[in-house]
C-alpha cells in the first residue's frame, strides 16, 4: 500500500491554499456515501460539542467558524447562536456553503439570514481583521490545525487571539490520530486493493494530516499567553467509508480555551 500512497500524495499541489481550492472546485455531492471525506451527513458530532459550547462561548458574541468548509458545522452552529460566519482559505468552498445556506431552513430556529461566508486565508496577517465587533468574536475550529505545518498554525493562532478580543473563547477539535498514515488510512476503510473514493480524493488532492492533541496544543497555544478551560477526548466522526460503524470515527481531541490578557 505506501508505493501508492506515494504516487497519489505526490499529485497533491504543493500550494496549501491552491490544493485546498482545486479540491472543493471539484466536489459536486456532500453527506453521507458522498464526496467529502470528513463530512458524516449527520448532526451527531456537533450535538456532542453542544452542551461545551454553550457553556463557555458568550451568546451575545458571533460565532466565526474557521475552516467552515462546505459549512455543515456553521449551520448547526446558527440553530444555537444568534450570529455566524464561515470563513475558509477556498473561494470554492465558501461558494458550496453559501450555497446550501441559502437552500437550508433549519428546524430549531436558525436560517440562513444568520450566516454570512467569506473567504480568507487566516494564516495571513490581517486576516482577522473586520470579522468581530468591539467585544470580539467566538472561534469554532474543526479539523484545521491538524494540517498545518508549525508556522502557520502560530500565524492561525495569533489571529485567533485578535479575533476574540477581550471576551472571546475559542473551541477546537483536532484529528488526533496516534499511528502512521498506513495505519491512519486502513482505519478509514483502505486496503492493498482499494482505496475508498472519497479517502483517495483526499490524498491525492491535498496536504498530508498530522496530528494535534495535548501536546501540540500546548506548543500552538502555550499556557503562559492561553488559558485552558476544559480539554478531552472525542470522536472525530467522518464519512462511513466501510459499512462498519466503529471505522466511521477518528480519535480526536477538544479544547476550550481563552488568551489571557
Amino acid at each position: 500500500m505506501i508505493p501508492k500512497l506515494m504516487r497519489l500524495a505526490r499529485s497533491a499541489p504543493k500550494n496549501r491554499p491552491l490544493a485546498w481550492d482545486t479540491y472543493w472546485a471539484g466536489i459536486r455531492g456532500t453527506g453521507s456515501g458522498d464526496e467529502v471525506l470528513w463530512d458524516s451527513g449527520t448532526d451527531h458530532e456537533f450535538l456532542g460539542y453542544k452542551d461545551v459550547l454553550l457553556r463557555y462561548l458568550d451568546p451575545e458574541l458571533p460565532v466565526v467558524d474557521v475552516g467552515c468548509g462546505h459549512g455543515s458545522f456553521t449551520r448547526a452552529l446558527a440553530e444555537v447562536f444568534p450570529e455566524v460566519i464561515g470563513v475558509d482559505v477556498s473561494a470554492n468552498a465558501v461558494a458550496h456553503a453559501s450555497a446550501q445556506a441559502a437552500a437550508d431552513i433549519t428546524p430549531a430556529g436558525g436560517s440562513a439570514g444568520c450566516i454570512r461566508f467569506e473567504a480568507r486565508d487566516m494564516t495571513r496577517t490581517g486576516a482577522a481583521e473586520g470579522l468581530a465587533g468591539d467585544g470580539g468574536a467566538n472561534v469554532f475550529i474543526r479539523g484545521v490545525l491538524h494540517v498545518l505545518d508549525p508556522a502557520d498554525q502560530a500565524a492561525l493562532v495569533e489571529n485567533l487571539r485578535l479575533l476574540t478580543g477581550s471576551r472571546g473563547t475559542v473551541f477546537l477539535a483536532e484529528t488526533n490520530f496516534q499511528g502512521n498514515p498506513v495505519e491512519y488510512v486502513s482505519h478509514l476503510g483502505a486496503t492493498a486493493r482499494k482505496i475508498p473514493a472519497p479517502l483517495e480524493r483526499a490524498i491525492r488532492g491535498l496536504p498530508m494530516p498530522g496530528h494535534f492533541g495535548p501536546e501540540e496544543r500546548s506548543r500552538a497555544l502555550p499556557p503562559e499567553t492561553w488559558e485552558l478551560l476544559v480539554d478531552g477526548e472525542v470522536a472525530i466522526e467522518t464519512n462511513p467509508l466501510t459499512g462498519v460503524d466503529g471505522q466511521s470515527r477518528v480519535p480526536g481531541y477538544f479544547a476550550v480555551l481563552r488568551p489571557r490578557a
